[in-house]
C-alpha cells in the first residue's frame, strides 16, 4: 500500500517527525493531494500552505476553491496567500517561473519560522527527480546534478519521492479523490514539460520501466556523490590555506603543485570554488594547467581568483577602499571596517607591534592621509639607508597581488609614507635618542 511504501521512506530518511507540527504545500494537483492525505492517514500533525499566483485567471480561483473544500472536508487548517507575481518578476527581472518559486517558498519559510512548524513538505515525486537528472544531463553538469532531487533540503521535506505519478493517481483513485490539472503542464513551452511530455514517454516506450532504473541510478550516484564529497573535504582541509584553522574556503589558496597531484584537479576545483559563483566553463579554463600564468585572474559576480607565484589565490571582490584624510588626533574608520586611532604621548617608547607605529612627533606634519599603495610608492624602510619601492618590498615579504592592491600606507602633509601599515614605518620618521614625545599610531580590524 502507498501509505506504508511513504511511512518506510520518511523513516528511512529521518524526514518528519510525528511530535511536531508540519506545513504541507497543496496546489490541488494530484500530487500535492495525495501528500496531504497520506500524511494525514499516518497521523502526522499537519497544516496546509496554498499560494494563489494570479497567472491562469478563472483557473487559479478554481484551485483555490478545490482545496479550500478538501482542507474544510479532512479538518485540515489552510493558510492562503495572494501574489501579483508578474509584477514581481518585472520588478526583480527574474522570469515568471522564478518569481513563483521565490515567492513561494519565501512565504512557506516565513510562514514556518512564524507557526514555529518543523518542516514544509512539498509534493515532488520520483517522476519529478527523473526530469530533474534528465535537464541536468542534458545541461551538462557534475555528479552532484545527476543525484536528482534530495529528500531534504534545509527545511524544505520531500516524502513522496519514493513514488511515481502513475501510483500517485492509482492511489487516489482507489479512495475516491479527486483533483485539479495545471493546464500550463500540459503544455510544450518548457523544458520540463518536453521532457515530460515526449522524451520519457518514448524512454518508456524503448525500455519499460526506464524511469524507475533512472531513479536508482540516481541513488547510486547520490551515495557516490557522498563519498567523493567526504574525500575532497578531507583535501580541501589538507591543501587550502586560510586564515588560521578556519574552513573559510572564501579567501585562501592553493599551492598549483599541489593542485596538479590530485586525482582530478578540476573537480577538486568545482567543489572548491562553485559556491562563489564560478561557472563550470570558468573551472574547465582555471583547471587547464598552461594557462596558470602568475597575474592571470577569473571573475565570479562576488570573487577574484589570482593566479600568484604558483599558487590560486581566492578573495572576496572588495570595492577600492577610498583614502581618508587624518586632519587631527582621534580615531578615524575605514570603510572596511579598519579602525585607526592617532594620539600624542610624552611617554617615548618604540612599538613592536606590526599593528602599531610610534613616530617622532616632531618629524611629522599633519594633516596625515590613509590610502591604499600607488605604482611608484617608495620609502625608507626603519633601519635602512636607501629608498626602496613598496612593490618590491612587498614582493620581498611575499604579499600577493591581491594583497599588494589592499595594502595601506598612511603619508604626512608632504606625500611622504610615514607607515606601510602592518609591516614598518619609514626611517625617517623613527624615535631616536632626541625624540621628546611620539605620534602613536594605531589599527584594529574589525
Amino acid at each position: 500500500m502507498l501509505n506504508n511504501k511513504v511511512s518506510s521512506y520518511i523513516a528511512r530518511h529521518s524526514l518528519l517527525d510525528v511530535g511536531k507540527l508540519h506545513l504541507v504545500a497543496i496546489s490541488g494537483g494530484a500530487d500535492s493531494v495525495a501528500l496531504l492525505l497520506i500524511l494525514q492517514s499516518l497521523g502526522y500533525r499537519l497544516e496546509a500552505v496554498h499560494c494563489n499566483f494570479h497567472l491562469r485567471g478563472e483557473e487559479s480561483d478554481r484551485d483555490e476553491a478545490f482545496v479550500r473544500q478538501l482542507c474544510e472536508r479532512q479538518h485540515i487548517p489552510l493558510h492562503l496567500a495572494h501574489f501579483d507575481t508578474r509584477e514581481y518578476a518585472a520588478l526583480h527581472k527574474v522570469s515568471i517561473e522564478m518569481a513563483a518559486r521565490d515567492l513561494r517558498y519565501r512565504y512557506f519559510e516565513q510562514l514556518r519560522q512564524d507557526m514555529g512548524a518543523d518542516a514544509i513538505c512539498v509534493a515532488h515525486h520520483r517522476d519529478d527527480s527523473v526530469e530533474t537528472l534528465l535537464m541536468n544531463l542534458m545541461r551538462g553538469t557534475g555528479i552532484h546534478g545527476l543525484t536528482g532531487i534530495r529528500p531534504v533540503n534545509g527545511h524544505i521535506v520531500r516524502p513522496l519521492l519514493c513514488v511515481s505519478r502513475q501510483e500517485i493517481e492509482e492511489y487516489l483513485h482507489s479512495i475516491g479523490q479527486d483533483f485539479v490539472t495545471d493546464s500550463t503542464n500540459l503544455e510544450d513551452d518548457a523544458l520540463r514539460n518536453k521532457i515530460r511530455l515526449y522524451l520519457v514517454p518514448l524512454m518508456q516506450q524503448i525500455i519499460p520501466n526506464s524511469s524507475e532504473s533512472i531513479a536508482r541510478t540516481a541513488l547510486h550516484l547520490a551515495e557516490a556523490d557522498r563519498c567523493l564529497d567526504a574525500y575532497l573535504e578531507e583535501q580541501m582541509t589538507d591543501l587550502i590555506d586560510t586564515d588560521g584553522d578556519s574552513k573559510d574556503y572564501s579567501a585562501a589558496s592553493v599551492s598549483i603543485e599541489a593542485l596538479a597531484a590530485q586525482p582530478s584537479p578540476g573537480y577538486f576545483l568545482l567543489k572548491w570554488l562553485t559556491p562563489y559563483g564560478f561557472t563550470p566553463a570558468q573551472i574547465s579554463d582555471i583547471a587547464t594547467l598552461p594557462s596558470f600564468q602568475t597575474g592571470k585572474e577569473f571573475l565570479s559576480p562576488s570573487h577574484v581568483l589570482l593566479i600568484d607565484r604558483g599558487r590560486l589565490v581566492l578573495a572576496s571582490k572588495e570595492t577600492a577602499i577610498p583614502s581618508m584624510k587624518i586632519p587631527e588626533t582621534g580615531t578615524y574608520r575605514m570603510s572596511d571596517g579598519q579602525r585607526f586611532s592617532f594620539s600624542f604621548s610624552d611617554v617615548v617608547e618604540v612599538s613592536k607591534s606590526a599593528d602599531c607605529a610610534t613616530i617622532d612627533k616632531e618629524s611629522v606634519e599633519f594633516p596625515l592621509t590613509i590610502r591604499t599603495v600607488e605604482p611608484g610608492d617608495r620609502f625608507i624602510p626603519y633601519g635602512m639607508k636607501g629608498a626602496r619601492l613598496v612593490s618590491n618590498y612587498l614582493t620581498d615579504h611575499k604579499l600577493s597581488l591581491l594583497e599588494k592592491r589592499r595594502q595601506l600606507v598612511v603619508t604626512d602633509a608632504c606625500g611622504r609614507i610615514v607607515w606601510l601599515v602592518g609591516h614598518r614605518t619609514d626611517d625617517r620618521f623613527k624615535v631616536t635618542t632626541n625624540t621628546c614625545s611620539i605620534l602613536r599610531i594605531e589599527r584594529r580590524i574589525h
